[in-house]
Formats: C-alpha cells, structure tokens, sequence
C-alpha cells in the first residue's frame, strides 16, 4: 500500500472515533498504548476531538494526558519485570543506546525531552523501567512533558475558540501527515544519533595503534 494512501486511512480512522460516542474512550486507550507499544501519536484524535466540541477541549487534554500516565507506568513495569529481553524484542539496539546515552546525561529527565518532542515516548517509558530510574521522578517528568504537550492544544483550542477550530478543520489531514513524519523523523534521529555517538570500530584503532611512532 502506498504511504500516503495509509496516511489517508489513518485519518480517516481518527475522524471516525472523533465522531463517534466513544471517541474520549479510545482518546484515552490510544494515549496508553503510545506510551507503550503503538506508533500513531494521540494528539491528531485529540485535536479532532477538541475541534468537535471546543468547551471540551481542555476535558479531552485531560483525558489524553491521563491515558499517557498510565501507559507510561504500564511501560515502566513492562520495563522493570521483563528486563533487557522484553526491551531488546520490542527495540532495536540503536534506540536502546541512544536512550541509555540520554539517562546518563540527563538523568529521568530525558524522559521530559521525549515527551514534549517527537522522539518516541514509548522507548523511554518502557526502557525507564529496565534502568530503574525513581519511579516518582520518571512520573512527574511524563507528567510535566505530556501535560505541556497536550494542554498546549486544547489551550488553543479553548482559548480561540472557533476560529482555530476552523483552520483545524480545513487542514487536519496535513496536521495528521505532519505529526506522521515528526514521529517517523524521531526514529531517524535516534538513528542518526546512535551512529555519530558509537565508539569507533576496534579495527580502526588497532590500524591507529599501529599507524602511531
């Protein structure tokens, strides 16, 4: 299947359960499991969401935020009891140690970089877990990240009104295809990171060693 032609199902998927009664519900379930496994983000369903009904757009942030803290410490314990072999089967190495390069640097704090940037969450959730970061301190950063993250729209949603409402409306298909390609560009971001940061190969210093007076 052609790339834009997915994307354009995708859309279509989150305008149904925008429009349909139960739309809070998988808000919710959707904002769990990208905390954990799944690759579609929930802001592009919260902001259809929000544009359907802008007095509730603060309440579907709520929602939203909500779902992501309990898939963070669904990821956590996932993490925590699985160890490296549940990390390494649902991760490459590369994004394994780009985070652990991350933890060391920035401590539970990372996590705060993940949530509020495209960089997949989930890896940091469920990786937080395997390094035993404070539980409390890795909770108030996902809390901090992903409240900013999600409040941010449904501020502007509540704030504007149906003004950006409408330009919502006109353009959420490319809203949804531009949230697509910052998540998939966070995953090449690891990748390219994870490159320039490894050491060098043990045949180049060998060579180096050699090549020294």
């Amino acid at each position: 299947m052609n790339p834009m032609d997915l994307l354009h199902d995708l859309v279509d998927w989150v305008l149904a359960w925008a429009e349909s009664p139960f739309g809070g519900l998988a808000l919710f379930a959707l904002s769990a499991a990208e905390s954990i496994i799944f690759p579609v983000p929930p802001d592009p369903l919260l902001i259809a969401l929000g544009v359907g009904k802008p007095s509730f757009a603060l309440v579907f942030a709520a929602v939203c935020l909500a779902g992501s803290l309990v898939g963070a410490s669904i990821g956590y314990v996932i993490g925590m009891w699985g160890g490296r072999p549940v990390v390494d089967r649902l991760f490459s190495q590369q994004k394994i140690t780009f985070v652990e390069q991350k933890y060391q640097r920035y401590d539970v704090w990372a996590i705060l970089i993940a949530a509020l940037t495209p960089i997949p969450y989930k890896v940091f959730t469920v990786t937080a877990g395997m390094f035993r970061l404070h539980f409390g301190r890795f909770m108030l950063a996902s809390l901090l990240g992903r409240g900013a993250r999600f409040f941010a729209v449904g501020l502007l949603i509540a704030l504007f009104g149906e003004p950006i409402a409408a330009f919502i409306d006109e353009y959420l298909d490319i809203l949804f295809i531009v949230f697509m390609v910052l998540l998939i560009g966070g995953f090449f971001v690891i990748k390219l990171l994870t490159r320039t940061g490894k050491p060098p190969d043990s045949r180049e210093v060998k060579v180096s060693e050699e090549a020294a007076p």
